[in-house]
């Protein structure tokens, strides 16, 4: 393990040797693993997530908060006790330097992974779906961090597009006004998550991992700060269709109301509603999403590098 001198930082012997020889690294969140699914299945996708990465040319970095340590990469051992992990933290950009400095144990979001990644020196980064603006915002004013991280943190975020328990439509404004690029990977439609079609048009799109690279080399050149949004749509093979999907989101919502969930409790309840509702579909296409960005990612890595 190669640690830091300044902060509580490790990285893992995989990534700490990538980083020395330039390699592509793709950064990964830990909060599917420890708020996603229950073990053992929340291992074995993470392996499998891991493993996808290696086989196309690059290093996975599964970043977390373990006992204050800010780790960069996780080791077998560490991965595997991170998914038998009750209790963990899931800290956001308010709140992972608190984790850190009580030491205690944290999962990552979206926002938090950018920031280590962003720390670390790691360009790219895969994901299920991105946080955004909350069904009802304007009452509740419930916005994912996300959004902002995407604003101000240079790292590529490769997603299945916003979760669609969320306002796509103000969710894509609000990623307007941040100045976030929008790229959808070789459709014309922004994706939903479980779905392929949200029933809105992407800002962009790019066919090629090459393509990507090379549209960030050029935001670089111009001096252009912040990150850039990779959707990608979740294969045909797997997908719910969104007419379908609504019917379960708005029951899980109604449930949500009736028992009065708020702040970061929501998406959690919101997804093991839906799991639950569709007798485990959802999660089956979760999982392939998030290996199928896994192995976009690490093509753009790779390209970039």
């Amino acid at each position: 393990m190669t640690k830091s001198p300044l902060l509580p930082l490790e990285y893992s012997d995989e990534v700490a040797a990538a980083k020395a020889r330039n390699a592509p690294i793709v950064a990964l969140e830990s909060t599917i693993i420890t708020h996603g699914m229950p073990y053992p299945g929340n291992l074995e996708m993470a392996r499998s997530v891991e493993a996808i990465i290696r086989q196309e040319g690059a290093v996975p970095a599964t970043i977390a908060v373990i006992d204050g340590v800010l780790h960069i990469g996780l080791n077998a051992d560490k991965l595997e006790a991170l998914a038998k992990t009750s209790g963990a933290m899931k800290v956001s950009r308010a709140d992972i330097a608190f984790a850190i400095a009580e030491r205690r144990t944290g999962a990552t979001t979206v926002a938090a992974t950018m920031i280590a990644a962003a720390r670390a020196g790691i360009r790219v980064f895969a994901t299920g779906g991105i946080g955004g603006v909350h069904r009802k915002a304007e009452e509740t004013f419930d916005i994912s961090a996300d959004l902002e991280e995407l604003g101000r943190t240079g790292v590529i975020v490769v997603c299945a597009g916003a979760k669609a328990i969320l306002d796509i439509p103000k969710t894509l404004e609000v990623l307007e006004t941040r100045g976030v690029p929008v790229v959808t990977y070789d459709s014309e439609i922004f994706p939903a998550f479980w779905s392929r079609d949200s029933g809105l048009k992407s800002p962009l799109m790019l066919n090629s991992p090459a393509a990507i690279a090379n549209f960030q080399k050029t935001r670089d050149l111009l001096g252009i700060d912040g990150g850039m949004l990779i959707a990608n749509p979740v294969p045909e093979t797997n997908e719910i269709a969104r007419e379908e999907m609504e019917i379960y989101i708005k029951r899980a919502l109604d449930n949500a109301e009736r028992d009065d969930i708020t702040g970061k409790a929501v998406t959690p309840y919101l997804l093991d509603s839906i799991f639950h509702l569709t007798d485990g579909r959802s999660l089956e296409t979760n999982i392939a999403l998030v290996e199928n960005n896994a192995r976009l990612a690490a093509e753009i890595a790779v390209a970039m590098a």
